[in-house]
């Protein structure tokens, strides 16, 4: 069993052609810009909006600890009791209640991306696991790893980076493919804007060229945070020295999380940035080709 919080079909940013993403729920980062919010807390939570609920009481027959309880205001929720099952939300026609994510097996999963496998054949696509992050579920990752394997699914693995060498090297004995998200160079900038150090993901990122696995490298760009020339060059430095890996792939900031951070009641710190304008998208890519390598914008 593992956390999920969704399963995006037919993705054709996650990986090569035509995809099926599974999220995992949980991640050890805080980046100032997640556009996944609702992957960041490993336990799954509920969503309450009032002014959606329609008085039609379904939920509070549902809710196995009592802490949907009628009140003369209408249905009250008692957050503190509140076990996260989600059960009232898969009830309520309304939509007023709504989890964050969900307790899923190996085969429920399975479930789902077998049906896509024509479209994998097809396109040459698969399957790539997201969240989140993958590798803080590891025990559940290498299962949905081995059965992918098993039917023949080719296997991407989107990650921090920041995990165990020895959870990272049981990945790759599994996964095609990883997509390893670069962020920041500097140490205590990385550790200001996602909450840890960059060291074991730097370490991590190496150990895979290494030892000779597919990586595809990603650099979220956000103007202000890590579009500036030294850390630019910092990065085409450091992926340029790393064996089998000739290219980068530039991904634009965009606030389009914003609406997310409001449903779920949580502070957005990434508020004030701005998407970046096309000159700096055009100054990164100069800096990135002059280190050697090819750049390619989305991934």
């Amino acid at each position: 069993m593992g956390t999920i919080f969704a399963i995006k079909r037919y993705a054709i940013h996650d990986g090569p052609n035509i995809r099926t993403t599974v999220f995992f729920k949980g991640c050890p980062l805080s980046c100032w810009w997640c556009h996944n919010p609702e992957g960041i807390d490993p336990a799954v939570a509920l969503v309450w909006d009032r002014g959606k609920c329609v008085g039609c009481s379904a939920c509070l027959q549902k809710c196995p600890s009592h802490s949907l309880v009628a009140a003369p205001e209408g249905v009250v929720w008692r957050r503190e009791s509140c076990l996260g099952c989600g059960d009232c939300a898969e009830t309520c026609p309304a939509l007023a209640l709504e989890a964050t994510g969900r307790e899923a097996s190996v085969d429920e999963v399975m479930t789902a991306v077998v049906q896509d496998q024509p479209f994998f054949d097809q396109s040459g696509g698969g399957v790539t696991f997201s969240g989140g992050e993958p590798l803080a579920q590891p025990e559940f990752l290498l299962a949905l790893l081995r059965e992918c394997g098993r039917l023949g699914i080719h296997r991407a693995v989107d990650t921090s980076g920041f995990a165990s060498a020895d959870v990272l090297l049981q990945v790759a004995e599994k996964a095609d493919l990883f997509l390893f998200d670069l962020k920041l160079m500097d140490r205590d900038r990385h550790r200001l804007f996602t909450g840890v150090s960059n060291a074991p993901i730097l370490d991590n990122l190496r150990l895979l060229a290494e030892r000779g696995m597919a990586v595809q490298v990603r650099l979220p760009l956000i103007a202000g945070v890590n579009d500036d020339v030294a850390n630019l060059q910092a990065v085409g430095a450091f992926v340029a020295a790393l064996a089998g890996v000739d290219a980068v792939d530039l991904l634009p900031y965009h606030g389009a999380a914003a609406a997310k951070y409001r449903k779920l009641n949580l502070p957005y710190k990434g508020a004030h940035f701005a998407p970046a304008p096309p000159e700096s998208l055009r100054g990164a890519m100069t800096i990135l080709q002059q280190c050697g390598l090819a750049v390619r914008i989305g991934g």
